[in-house]
């Protein structure tokens, strides 16, 4: 077999046994009371954290690395945040993926493959050359198109590909991800979990103003 199927093998067992939840659950009232009232978000050692580990305000953005609107995103309103309101101290910012398909998996797995410090630069390459590296359907394209993107942010072949062949690290983030999904109710992408409370995709006016208030209360 070959070894990059193994992270597509537990990535499919993982969603397939998360889609029943997708499909038959509801933004009930009863859902979104649940979700506003989760403690503050706590750091999982899967996580990337920027800006303030002590703020009182969280944010948790959920996001598919193949999401167009993800990577529209990432190059606009996030710039703000992180500009405004992360490098400013005002809040503890985290990215966590989202894997509604296995190339979304195998990217996360590439950026994180540096480890923390390379992490936030390879999502920045990932989501920039977004439409290059996802132009065709054949797997194994997509994945030499991600090793290309890991060389270029100076990995090595070997560590790339053993990255890409981590079986347990593929079914840790899929497990991550969907009890993520399902205590939040994350159904698309890009998805924000702010001090616990569930918001849709939205311009950076509207960031700015939940924001702020969050600070002020």
């Amino acid at each position: 077999m070959n070894k990059l199927l193994v992270p597509a093998i537990a990535v499919v067992a993982a969603l397939g046994a998360g889609g029943w939840w997708y499909s038959t659950q509801s933004n009930s009232p009863a859902l979104m009371e649940a979700v506003a009232s989760v403690a503050a978000t706590e750091l999982h050692p899967l996580d990337m954290p920027l800006g303030n580990p002590d703020a009182a305000v969280v944010v948790v953005e959920y996001s598919s690395l193949t999401c167009p609107h993800c990577a529209n995103f990432n190059a606009g309103p996030f710039r703000q945040i992180e500009e405004n309101f992360i490098e400013t101290g005002q809040i503890l910012y985290l990215k966590r993926e989202v894997y509604f398909d296995r190339f979304g998996l195998w990217a996360a797995m590439v950026a994180r493959c540096g480890g923390e410090s390379r992490y936030h630069g390879m999502l920045e390459l990932i989501y920039e050359t977004q439409s290059a590296w996802l132009a065709s359907s054949d797997p194994m394209d997509v994945a030499n198109n991600l090793r290309r993107i890991g060389r270029q942010a100076g990995m090595g072949n070997d560590q790339i590909n053993a990255c890409l062949e981590d079986a347990d690290k593929a079914l840790e983030l899929t497990e991550f991800y969907q009890q993520n999904a399902e205590t939040y109710g994350i159904r698309s992408t890009p998805s924000f979990v702010i001090n616990g409370r569930l918001y849709s995709n939205m311009p950076y006016a509207e960031f700015e103003r939940i924001l702020n208030d969050a600070l002020e209360s």
